[in-house]
């Protein structure tokens, strides 16, 4: 029970890796907030966070500044001020750059990297507020940032934002708060189901030394790691889970 007394916040943590990464802090002893912009399986995941401890979710966009402030003061009321904070939320779009829509670039962009700014700005205010020292802000990037991918330019691009976005912040929130990223390669989720991703891309997902998907809870570990006692020499490094698809 390492985080026994924190709390935790999780975007985006209704699912997949998310969820995950929620399960993983309720586990170790945090106090867990999620947020979903509508996700039918909040219930659910509700539910199984609440067994563990405190825990609720809550409707918001991370997208749209006034749900990032709505959400964090819901977490503040019922909570406490956040110990923890993962930027998790994030979308995935496939097209050739030639077909992308405007419309469809954006989206991604302004979830997964304006949504990742506001949490961050939103946990940084929290945190000074309330005088934690050593906070943790752990973003979500991913090996597509360093690697890039053909019809994946949009998220390539919002999750290359979302290293830089980390590094920056870890240099000026240092050294009350930590700001970390993982970056994780291709993980067993909603969004690298064939609905979401052509075969050709889920086949080169697949060609890593390792050969195989990655699970959330091996994201979810690294997560527990950052946000533990045994981080508190580490900020501004993008840890890649992701069977070696990208090797730096």
């Amino acid at each position: 029970m390492t985080l026994s007394g924190k709390t935790a916040i999780v975007t985006g943590g209704t699912r997949g890796i998310g969820f995950a990464i929620a399960k993983a802090l309720a586990a170790e002893g945090a106090r867990v907030a999620i947020c979903h912009p509508g996700d039918p399986h909040a219930r659910r995941a509700e539910a199984e966070l609440s067994a563990l401890g405190p825990a609720f979710a809550f409707a918001a966009d991370v997208s749209v500044e006034a749900d990032v402030v709505a959400f964090f003061d819901a977490v503040e009321e019922r909570l406490g001020a956040p110990d923890i904070v993962v930027a998790n939320a994030g979308i995935l779009r496939e097209a050739p750059i030639t077909e992308m829509p405007v419309e469809q670039f954006d989206r991604v962009i302004a979830v997964n990297l304006r949504g990742s700014f506001l949490t961050a700005r939103e946990a940084a205010r929290r945190m000074g507020a309330s005088e934690a020292k050593a906070g943790r802000i752990i973003t979500i990037a991913s090996d597509l940032a360093h690697l890039g991918r053909e019809g994946l330019s949009a998220y390539a691009a919002s999750k290359g934002g979302v290293v830089s976005l980390t590094r920056s912040l870890a240099r000026e929130l240092a050294p009350a708060i930590l700001v970390n990223a993982i970056a994780p390669g291709s993980t067993v989720t909603d969004m690298t189901s064939p609905e979401n991703m052509s075969p050709e891309a889920l086949a080169k997902d697949l060609d890593t030394p390792l050969g195989r998907f990655g699970t959330p809870e091996e994201i979810a570990a690294m997560a527990v790691f950052l946000a533990g006692p045994g981080a508190g020499f580490i900020t501004g490094q993008v840890f890649g889970v992701n069977g070696g698809s990208a090797m730096t």
